[in-house]
């Protein structure tokens, strides 16, 4: 009767835990999304309310049915996969250069000695000032484009890298070449697994950049693209679509911020069982 009535309360501690779980993600769900919540709700009241002039204001309502019309079109997905397509090389281009070239600059003092100053003279230059020589040299086509979005990503992703291997724990360092490692195993095993968190702040911090720099760049010469959608919207005082426009761009930069969290996760679980 005991190891019964044992197995019949471990069941029902299994359902709880089973039901607990779903409930307490949407509670977090519910609080994470409150304020933008109460946000949209403010937005809907305050234009059919008359506090602000819904010409330039629609309500939220009306810029969700606009922006079901351009998917419904394919206006919208065009756009998109043109914005997309440019971002995600530019993007992917700045990691393959950066992280490399920052994990030898953060490492071997020869190679930071010569490269520093010319980093420290281009970190400083707003990627959107030289947009136009990217034009002039380059033309209005995909490769201007693509250039200044890798322009943008460079220096988070390179500054980053540099900061994570220049800041790896000494006594990790001292502890690995006690064990006798080689130093192509301790840069392998120590360094970069030790430097990933701070590159994947650098990862972040560029992948934000390569949408809001590209969206600028698109509003300047462009015949495609979110950025030419919003400007071609407020043009045309299409006022609906060009806050549709906004708001798919802020989607995708929490989707992408979204991915590249959990990829940190997966790739720095010694990380979290750390923190844990």
């Amino acid at each position: 009767m005991a190891g019964g009535r044992g197995e019949t309360l471990i069941l029902q501690e299994k359902k709880s835990l089973n039901w607990g779980w779903p409930l307490a993600q949407l509670r977090k769900a519910i609080k994470n999304s409150i304020v933008i919540l109460a946000m949209l709700v403010i937005w809907e009241a305050a234009p059919r309310a008359g506090l602000v002039n819904t010409t330039f204001l629609p309500p939220v309502t009306e810029v969700a049915a606009a922006w079901w019309q351009l998917l419904l079109s394919g206006d919208l997905a065009e756009h998109m996969g043109a914005s997309l397509a440019r971002s995600m090389g530019g993007f992917l281009l700045a990691i393959l250069i950066s992280i490399p070239l920052g994990l030898a600059i953060g490492w071997w003092k020869p190679v930071s000695e010569y490269l520093n100053p010319l980093l420290e003279l281009m970190r400083n230059t707003a990627a959107l000032a030289i947009l136009p020589v990217f034009i002039l040299l380059l033309g209005l086509g995909e490769t201007s484009k693509v250039a200044i979005v890798l322009y943008a990503c460079l220096f988070p992703l390179l500054l980053n890298t540099i900061s994570g291997v220049k800041n790896v724990d000494p006594l990790l360092i001292k502890s690995a070449r006690s064990m006798g490692l080689s130093p192509v195993s301790l840069f392998r095993k120590v360094i970069i697994p030790a430097s990933l968190p701070t590159i994947f702040v650098g990862i972040r911090q560029a992948g934000a950049s390569s949408i809001l720099v590209l969206v600028a760049a698109e509003m300047v010469g462009a015949t495609s693209g979110l950025g030419y959608l919003i400007q071609y919207s407020q043009f045309s005082f299409l006022i609906p679509q060009m806050y549709a426009g906004i708001i798919t761009i802020s989607v995708i930069g929490v989707i992408l911020n979204f991915l590249l969290v959990n990829l940190e996760k997966r790739l720095t679980g010694w990380k979290q069982s750390y923190r844990e």
